[in-house]
């Protein structure tokens, strides 16, 4: 288990592409349950292991994923997400550039269950959320851009139909107009750190994962990120 924080109510780990945090129909075991096994062979527990999953992320996208150790904290994170006391920063490495080199996008996204799929539009329309989202382009190379996303709301695909939008998908997601797939099958997407309010001791905590070890993560981000 890549664990890159851990205390008594809270742990979080570095999640890679491909991996799943919740069970779904592929029948392949999720983080949580795995988590739940480190947890009671490291601290030899007998009897079940309590483990609540903050929050999620899809399946082809790595970076920080949060768990509660206790009802307690899970209950109060719960309620932070809902109030929207929860920073959650993503970067992302996109084929073209961006419009504008820094800027606010604003949409309202509807969800296409059949097609596990988010569409971006630029008005209200039935069944719609409203979506919100800050980006800053941080470097770029001869073919690709690194740009920060400071996720101001937090909505099924909304990182990636937002960005699909304007013209700038992540590497990789074909659902969402890349021209290709990456290597290990994962898009260009990490959610590099998560900032919040400890729900037991209300000191600030700052999370962060470190960005996969890939040549193309590796020259963008050198210089930028410890």
């Amino acid at each position: 288990m890549n664990i890159i924080y851990e205390d008594n109510h809270i742990i979080a780990l570095n999640k890679s592409c491909g991996e799943i945090v919740q069970g779904d129909k592929t029948g392949d075991e999720p983080l949580c349950d795995q988590l739940k096994d480190w947890l009671k062979a490291k601290y030899r527990k007998p009897g079940n292991v309590f483990l609540g999953v903050a929050h999620r992320l899809d399946r082809p996208v790595s970076g920080v994923v949060l768990f509660a150790k206790t009802s307690k904290a899970l209950s109060r994170i719960n309620n932070m997400f809902r109030d929207g006391k929860f920073k959650k920063t993503y970067l992302a490495i996109v084929h073209t550039p961006p419009p504008k080199d820094e800027d606010t996008l604003t949409h309202w996204l509807y969800r296409n269950e059949r097609q596990n799929k988010t569409y971006a539009c630029d008005t209200e329309r039935p069944g719609s959320k409203h979506a919100i989202l800050h980006y800053k382009l941080l470097a770029c190379s001869d073919n690709y851009y690194l740009l920060e996303i400071d996720l101001k709301t937090g909505r099924h695909h909304q990182i990636r139909s937002q960005l699909s939008k304007i013209n700038c998908p992540v590497k990789g997601d074909l659902k969402y107009g890349a021209t290709r797939t990456n290597p290990n099958g994962g898009i260009s997407l990490h959610a590099s750190s998560v900032e919040f309010i400890h729900p037991v001791s209300n000191e600030l905590v700052r999370i962060n994962a470190p960005v996969p070890s890939e040549t193309l993560w590796n020259s963008l981000t050198t210089g930028i990120f410890p």
